[in-house]
This record gives structure tokens, C-alpha cells and sequence, in this order.
């Protein structure tokens, strides 16, 4: 047993190795249980992490939503107001017009009436006076009944004259008052169509401010129903890694169990084990990938326990059955073992734990299982890891 393997032999084990991993894929052989549930629960933290930040990130969202929706809110106001404002100067600036076209309509009247009256009065005076004041005159007191018939006529006449100036002038009056209304009013019109340019500046700024606005508040509606997606993963997410967890834990406690079982159960002598002819060169590189850097206590350790299990009554009952029972050794997961074995990696010390375990030897008692040490976990402490 004390010997090297040779070669060939190697090639033999390598090849029964492969022979007996062939079809299995390595996550069959994945980390042990409890490394399994320090995994489970660091990636369980991170998940919680993950959905503390998202959380974190919609709690901002629904903030900047709500300031934006307060925002476009009051911009909506502001646009009401503008276009309120904009509907009574179109009101204004129609009725002025309306005023304007009165008023120009009133002043060709009252042109036309000045002129008219200017021409009856130039008519009149032609009249009267083509023939020489003195004959229209004598002409019209001649024709007279009495002499109050003739003052009255010279009367009359008079007053005709002064009648036609001042309705000449009365009309040119109102003609000038029109004329002035009118400038006026083209004035308040210019005046109220600069207002209105103004307004509907102001109207198109506060529309291109509601327009970012919508604009904004759906880009972070937008992320923040993509970050509720993502909260809701992280919680389902989470749900799944407690139930896998807590069925970490249950096997856990199973493996504990099955510890304390295997410790109550019966036991074979290691007279009465049959080695294989490849079981030394399996087990010290097993020693190797677990315990290679390890102290010689803690390498002995690692190969007490596959022989604790070899010897147990609950666990398979060959080298080769133990070392590669489902789930068990890490190593044989990884590939880190069919790597080692293809080149035996295993040192002298390894070898020489390997020996001294298979000659009965144990450091650990009857505990059959190792790991990294964990809070709460009690058992044999050697260098890196606790025998239970």
C-alpha cells in the first residue's frame, strides 16, 4: 500500500474515474450543503441589497413624478390664464375694429353731409347773389305784402347765410371729432394686437413648458414602472432564495443528524475492508484538492473521514462510492478531483495521510463530515476547517 502507482495504473484509475462520471453532469457534485447555504445566503443579501436600491430609486421616482406633476399642474393654470387672457383681447381687438368701421362709416357720412351742405350753401349763395346782392334784394322786398313781409324776408335771407356757415361748420366740426376717434382707435387696435403677440408668446412658452414637462414625467413614469418590474423580480427572487434556503437548512440539520447517526450506528473494523487497488491514489488526491495546503493533522483529518464513512453502515461501503456519492466532496463537483487525478497531484504528506487513514488511523474520531468554519457550528477545530 506504501507504493507509488505506476503509470499505467494511473491511466487505470483515471479511465475509472471517467468511466464512472460519464453521464453526470458536475453540478451533480456541487458545493456541500452547508456551502451551499453560506452561498444561498450571501446571494440572498445581495438580492435584498439589489431590491433596497431599487426601492430606494422608485421612492425618488414617485418624488420627482409627483414635484413633476405639480409642476405641469401649474403650468396647465398658467396656460388657462394665458388663454383666457388671449380669448379677451381677440374680443377686444374685434369689438374695436367693429368700432373702427363704425367710425370710418360715420365719418364718410359726415363728410359727405359737409359736403353736401357746402354745396346747397354755394348753390344758395350763387343764387341769390348772381344777379348782384342789391337786385335779389329789392327783388324779394318789392314782392313783399307790408312792410313787416319785407323785414322779415331780409331777415330770413340773413339767416339763411348764417344758417349755412354754421352748419358748415358744424359738420366740418364733427368730421375733425370722427377723424381724431378714428386715429384713436387704430391706436388702442395697435396697441391690443402688440398685446396680443406678447400673449401668444407667452401662451407658446408655457405650451413648450407643459411639453417638456409630459415629456419628463413620462420618461421617469417610464422608469419607474421598469424599476417596480425590477422590485417585483427582487422580491420574487428573494421568496424563491428563502424557500431554498430554508430547504438548505432542513438538509443541514438532515447531515447533522446523519452525523450523529452515523456515530450510533455499527461500525466495521478496517481489518474487515477490502482496498481496492486504486483507492490509495483516489483518496490522497482527494486529501490534496481538500486539504492540500493544509497541515499534515488536517490532511490525516480529511482522510479519516471518508474512512469514518467507508466503515459506517449508513454510507456507501467502497472507496469509490463514498468519494464520488452525490453531493458530497466539492472537489468532485468542480473538476478540481478528474483534474488531480489526471496528473496526481497528490504530495508524499498526501499519500502518507492517505496510508495512515486506511490503516485505521483518526484524528477526528468518528466524525464523517468538514467544512470552512461557520458561527454556530460546533465540532474538532484543525487548521482550516471543523470536523463534525
Amino acid at each position: 500500500m506504501g507504493r507509488i502507482m505506476s503509470a499505467g495504473k494511473r491511466l487505470a484509475a483515471c479511465s475509472l474515474v471517467i468511466g464512472m462520471t460519464a453521464g453526470l453532469s458536475l453540478s451533480a457534485y456541487a458545493l456541500t450543503t452547508k456551502e451551499k447555504l453560506d452561498q444561498a445566503q450571501q446571494e440572498r443579501e445581495q438580492t435584498k441589497d439589489q431590491l433596497d436600491q431599487t426601492q430606494e430609486n422608485i421612492s425618488g421616482l414617485q418624488s420627482e413624478l409627483g414635484t413633476l406633476q405639480g409642476k405641469l399642474n401649474h403650468l396647465n393654470d398658467q396656460l388657462t390664464e394665458v388663454s383666457d387672457r388671449l380669448a379677451v383681447l381677440e374680443g377686444q381687438i374685434s369689438d374695436k375694429e367693429q368700432e373702427i368701421d363704425e367710425t370710418q362709416a360715420a365719418l364718410e357720412e359726415a363728410k359727405e353731409n359737409a359736403d353736401r351742405q357746402y354745396e346747397a350753401m354755394k348753390s344758395r349763395i350763387q343764387y341769390m347773389y348772381e344777379r348782384g346782392d342789391d337786385y335779389a334784394l329789392l327783388e324779394g322786398m318789392l314782392g313783399a305784402d307790408s312792410v313787416s313781409d319785407m323785414l322779415n324776408y331780409y331777415d330770413f335771407v340773413d339767416a339763411i347765410s348764417a344758417y349755412d356757415q354754421q352748419q358748415l361748420e358744424d359738420f366740418r366740426n364733427i368730421r375733425d371729432e370722427i377723424d381724431e376717434k378714428e386715429k384713436e382707435l387704430q391706436k388702442e387696435r395697435a396697441e391690443l394686437s402688440e398685446f396680443k403677440i406678447q400673449v401668444e408668446a407667452e401662451q407658446s412658452k408655457v405650451s413648450g413648458y407643459i411639453s417638456a414637462t409630459s415629456g419628463d414625467i413620462a420618461q421617469s413614469a417610464g422608469e419607474l414602472s421598469n424599476a417596480q418590474a425590477e422590485a417585483e423580480a427582487y422580491e420574487a427572487r428573494i421568496k424563491q432564495q428563502d424557500q431554498n434556503i430554508a430547504a438548505l437548512k432542513k438538509k443541514l440539520a438532515e447531515e447533522i443528524a446523519m452525523s450523529k447517526l452515523a456515530a450510533q450506528s455499527a461500525k466495521r473494523d478496517i481489518s474487515e475492508v477490502a482496498f481496492a487497488e486504486e483507492d490509495r491514489y483516489l483518496l490522497a488526491n482527494l486529501i490534496y484538492c481538500e486539504a492540500g495546503g493544509e497541515p499534515y493533522a488536517g490532511q490525516l483529518a480529511v482522510g479519516a473521514v471518508v474512512i469514518n464513512r467507508l466503515l459506517s453502515s449508513v454510507y456507501p461501503n467502497t472507496m469509490t462510492g463514498v468519494i464520488y456519492q452525490k453531493s458530497q466532496f466539492s472537489p468532485v463537483g468542480s473538476g478540481r478531483l478528474a483534474i488531480a487525478l489526471a496528473e496526481d497531484r497528490a504530495t508524499p504528506a498526501c499519500y502518507q495521510a492517505a496510508d495512515e487513514a486506511m490503516s485505521g488511523v483518526s484524528n477526528v474520531g468518528d466524525c464523517v463530515y468538514f467544512r470552512t468554519p461557520i458561527e454556530g457550528l460546533t465540532g474538532i477545530s484543525i487548521g482550516g476547517h471543523i470536523f463534525y
